[in-house]
């Protein structure tokens, strides 16, 4: 059975924006197209563009505008196990603008020394920047790689910190 999705896309400074939607729930999000984002899903999915009014994509510009909150408001849903779940709500409980390095999240949901899964558990997360992978760095302190790019990665990570300032 095939599920119909709306998708919508913003532009950023570096590359559009683009978010997979069931309703008001966001399923997939990232710097990619919609198409290059389906291809993420396990399930067949058809795409339908949003309407240009959707509560999401208003969060989305207010978002780029500098309300830094305006993410965390929406929605999102994304399948894993129980310790990526974990993981990915340890995201998004990380301020804008703050990052936390791989083993204090593992640290945060009760795993110390598992910053390997942590990582993992980032590398499967659909919902960047919603799920803010992006704010994970490793314990060096450089940038790490990102799904979407290292100039993605350093334009959210400069953009949260200068909003925050």
């Amino acid at each position: 059975m095939t599920t119909t999705l709306h998708h919508l896309s913003v532009p950023t400074p570096t590359t559009p924006l683009t978010v997979l939607l069931d309703g008001n729930t966001v399923v997939a999000s990232g710097f990619a197209s919609a198409d290059a984002l389906r291809e993420r899903l396990s399930e067949p999915t058809a795409l339908v563009a949003a309407p240009a009014d959707h509560p999401v994509g208003t969060a989305l510009r207010a978002w780029l505008a500098g309300d830094e909150g305006a993410l965390d408001r929406v929605e999102v849903s994304q399948p894993g196990t129980d310790f990526q779940q974990q993981v990915w709500a340890a995201l998004r409980a990380i301020p804008a603008g703050r990052t936390r390095s791989y083993g204090e999240v593992a640290a945060a949901v009760g795993r110390p020394g598992a910053s390997r899964a942590v990582g993992s558990a980032c590398a499967r997360n659909r919902l960047a920047p919603f799920v803010p992978c992006h704010r994970v760095l490793p314990a060096d302190g450089a940038t790490g790689a990102y799904a979407w790019g290292a100039d993605v990665k350093r334009w959210l990570l400069d953009a949260e910190a200068s909003a925050t300032t």
